[in-house]
């Protein structure tokens, strides 16, 4: 039988969604809704290899489902005759409430919502997301997959920060990380690829697109990542500064006069290779910096220098490191970040082939010298897999 999942991502602006055979791994359909609760709101809908885009009106999120429901009647395929078993929905902050997956209730669904003050820009997101799609399927069971789940295995060694206990507990301020769902399956598909169990298997996930974090995989099993509270912590990002001095924060707020709001739209919106660059987009930062833009150049290496240390921390970490792991957009199609992040590693173990790194593919490979010590590798992500496959778990584990 055939067995489907509708993979919900709803964002404050967007709904992107997938219908996802989470048996082969194929994506029937693929769409975005884009710019909810703004004028001049889009949607596209790929199937069966054909791309529609068309104007619509989405006043909010409501109105993004509706228009998602449209185009499935319009273009197909046809939800009712898909084979959909669950609908499965990215939930980006879980707290230590969820270790895995779940199916939604009312009181998941609260605890979500209480849970908004550790993601203020997601979770209502994610929640009102959940409610429509909860109306328009009310047949179908929901399953909860939340980036942060897969990392709640990460040691209080790792995930303790050096501040007051109290407020720490009062506030719930502990590291969290995200890409949860991107790390669990990539970390899963490198030992595959090897060859070897997960629980056999240690690696190092750097995902890499505007977004990046890094993971450290021991036996199949989160024990470090990056990113912290909040997805702002560790590498740096296309727009996110990454590891800064907090006083930063302070000395901004008594020199520039700078309140919390300003503060923080500088640190998620303005910084990392945008602020050092004036370039966001990684091919183009390259290009520049090929080109002798000193700035663009500066801020390749400052990018790729912050991966190298969290390698060699990692690397620490684990004792034992099978396989350096590179995914998503900027992880599995540049090859100047992948030579400049393991440059002078072969202390290590980590030996590139240059030849091997520059060859561009969409399959996994492997793309170290055949002495390395450390395999590296190159690993397509699929979240939405991930998350369907899990949304299946949970409703297998119902019976």
């Amino acid at each position: 039988m055939t067995r489907r999942v509708l993979v919900i991502n709803s964002g404050s602006s967007s709904l992107k969604y997938q219908v996802v055979d989470a048996d082969d791994g194929t994506a029937l359909a693929v769409g975005l809704v884009e710019r909810i609760g703004a004028t001049g709101g889009r949607l596209s809908h790929t199937t069966a290899g054909q791309r529609h885009v068309v104007e619509v009106d989405v006043p909010d999120h409501a109105a993004a489902m509706a228009a998602m429901a449209q185009a499935f009647a319009g273009y197909g395929p046809e939800l009712a005759d898909a084979g959909l078993v669950a609908v499965g929905h990215r939930v980006v902050q879980g707290g230590e409430a969820f270790a895995r997956s779940v199916r939604i209730d009312a009181e998941v669904l609260d605890t979500v919502i209480g849970l908004s003050d550790l993601a203020p820009l997601h979770n209502p997101a994610n929640a009102a997301g959940i409610r429509v799609a909860m109306a328009q399927f009310p047949d179908l069971p929901h399953v909860a997959v939340f980036d942060t789940a897969f990392h709640l295995t990460v040691p209080p060694v790792a995930h303790t920060y050096a501040l007051d206990r109290k407020i720490a507990a009062a506030h719930r301020i502990r590291r969290y990380g995200f890409h949860g769902t991107s790390h669990a399956y990539v970390s899963r598909a490198a030992a595959a690829f090897l060859g070897r169990e997960p629980d056999q298997t240690n690696v190092i996930v750097l995902h890499l697109g505007n977004g990046a974090s890094a993971c450290a995989v021991r036996g199949g099993i989160s024990v470090d990542t990056s990113m912290g509270l909040t997805p702002l912590e560790g590498l740096v990002m296309g727009t996110r500064t990454g590891d800064i001095d907090p006083a930063v924060v302070f000395h901004l707020a008594r020199t520039a006069g700078m309140d919390i709001d300003a503060i923080d739209d500088v640190f998620n919106k303005r910084s990392g290779v945008l602020g050092l660059s004036g370039r966001q987009d990684m091919r183009d930062l390259v290009d520049a910096a090929e080109c002798g833009d000193d700035a663009a150049r500066l801020a390749l290496e400052v990018y790729c220098y912050r991966l190298r240390k969290y390698l060699g921390a990692y690397a620490a970490v684990l004792g034992r490191v099978d396989a350096v792991v590179f995914t998503a957009g900027v992880g599995e199609n540049s090859a100047p970040v992948r030579a400049g992040a393991l440059a002078g590693l072969e202390s290590l173990g980590i030996e590139l082939d240059p030849e091997a790194n520059q060859v561009r593919s969409s399959e996994p490979r492997d793309i170290a010298t055949p002495g390395s010590r450390v395999r590296v590798l190159v690993i397509p992500t699929n979240e939405e897999l991930e998350i369907a496959r899990q949304a299946l778990e949970v409703v297998d584990s119902r019976g």
